[in-house]
């Protein structure tokens, strides 16, 4: 399809500390023990794009993610790395890789999207309406918090995710409204252009940015040069190419046009609201065709942005939250099992031949163990997974917990909803609930630790 695909990867993500670290950049971080990029790329492979860029922030961190790429997916995918430096944002990131694009089109992919939508159906709806970005909504996650930071366990309540406030077009086909981040505690103010060329808008708070785009090259690169301090493609670029689709600022003639004065003020409150009546005759087909038409029958150029809505029953969630590594791994091992690529037991769990279990020890539904790991007696593990080559001893607990590689886990030990980094040491009877312990680190014996994140200090 001459779709060229750049998966943005980042770093050493500050949210995901002490997950990451500078030896386990984020798109190393494992989900069910795979490195959260592997999900990408098979994605990607499975839909024929085995053509990519992996853009990666940070030298140390490029050398990481390229090393386990050629190491996982020789023969498989022509796949080149590029490091940028760290915090340019995601436009930084692009801007910074502009001299590698030179297809019509490009496909950026967030590396921390874990999902079954598949990227060839936003790629044709991108061409079927010859836009110049189209952008892949899905239904926002009903599980804890995955853009405003970490949780911990101090934080009980599960609170609805800060996402987007979203207006389509009657057909909802057409993205005409966008706001993220703090836009969206604001009243929400549409261009009178827009309300008069569509004449009805569906307003949406329900709906997430999975940040899969389909570009058109010629108009992203003009973008990211004229607009040179814009930093990130859903809070920079992407507002930017929807406020400015009936006017011709983009692309034309490099004089841009002023803003149109008046804006429609539309409360927000209420999660869907239909504006209408703005014109009688207003149902048109196709909007961009209406507002072409300028003034005395002369025609002006239109972009289009457009949107590609994941059917309800697609999975499609970022790992880009403490909260979010947490739900996605235990979604991988459970109601979205067919995306581990693992064959499960009859007892629904994974439990590697090699991994040895003690007496009256039960692993239980939805969980995996991993290679080399053993287990002393009496020990219980419910919807959690553990890493490879671990050790633990007799009368432990593990639930709702990922335990990532060459963890010790001392007698007597309770994990409730934590996340154990690798080579981390537990000595006995430690009782962790709503904890992440970073790399290396040993938690003392008979600490009792709850909703606190454990790490070294960074030298």
């Amino acid at each position: 399809m001459d779709f060229q695909v750049v998966v943005l990867a980042g770093g050493t993500a500050k949210n995901l500390i002490p997950l990451v670290s500078k030896e386990v950049p984020k798109a190393l971080l494992p989900v069910a023990n795979r490195p959260v990029l592997s999900y990408v790329l098979e994605h990607l492979e499975q839909s024929n794009l085995k053509d990519l860029i992996v853009v990666v922030e940070g030298q140390e961190a490029a050398v990481l993610v390229g090393n386990w790429i050629s190491g996982a997916y020789v023969d498989r995918l022509h796949v080149e790395v590029a490091a940028v430096p760290e915090d340019v944002g995601t436009a930084g990131s692009l801007r910074a890789i502009a001299h590698h694009l030179t297809a019509k089109d490009i496909m950026v992919v967030s590396g921390d999207l874990v999902s079954d939508v598949p990227p060839g159906a936003v790629a044709a709806a991108h061409r079927r309406h010859d836009a110049v970005v189209t952008a892949m909504l899905s239904s926002a996650p009903v599980s804890g918090p995955s853009e405003s930071g970490s949780s911990t366990g101090k934080d009980k309540t599960k609170k609805p995710g800060r996402y987007n406030i979203i207006g389509l077009d009657p057909t909802r086909q057409f993205l005409l409204y966008i706001a993220t981040g703090a836009e969206v505690e604001k009243d929400i103010r549409i261009q009178k252009s827009i309300l008069r060329a569509v004449g009805q808008m569906e307003i949406r708070a329900d709906l997430m940015d999975a940040h899969l785009y389909a570009f058109k090259r010629s108009v992203l690169q003009e973008v990211l040069d004229q607009k040179d301090t814009f930093h990130s493609l859903k809070q920079d670029v992407l507002p930017y190419l929807v406020r400015s689709q009936l006017k011709s600022e983009v692309l034309l003639n490099g004089a841009p046009q002023a803003e149109e004065n008046g804006n429609q003020k539309v409360n927000s409150q209420s999660n869907q609201v239909t504006l209408s009546g703005i014109l009688a005759n207003a149902s048109t087909p196709n909007f961009h065709q209406l507002s072409g038409l300028g003034t005395n029958g002369s025609t002006r150029r239109t972009h289009k942005c457009c949107v590609y809505i994941a059917d309800n029953s697609k999975y499609c969630v970022r790992l880009n939250s403490i909260q979010a590594f947490s739900d996605i791994n235990r979604d991988v091992i459970g109601e979205a099992s067919h995306l581990s690529g693992y064959s499960f037991s009859p007892q629904n769990n994974i439990i590697h031949p090699s991994a040895e279990l003690g007496l009256k020890t039960t692993v239980g539904p939805h969980c995996m163990l991993g290679e080399g790991s053993q287990m002393g007696d009496k020990c219980s593990v419910k919807r959690s997974v553990i890493g490879r080559h671990c050790r633990i001893g007799s009368n432990v607990k593990v639930a709702n917990s990922v335990i990532m590689n060459h963890v010790t886990i001392g007698d007597g030990c309770s994990i409730q909803g934590s996340v154990i980094c690798s080579n981390v040491q537990l000595q006995e009877r430690v009782n962790l609930k709503d904890c992440q312990v970073g790399a290396g680190f040993v938690v003392t014996a008979g600490s009792d630790c709850k909703g606190e994140a454990l790490a070294k200090k960074e030298k």
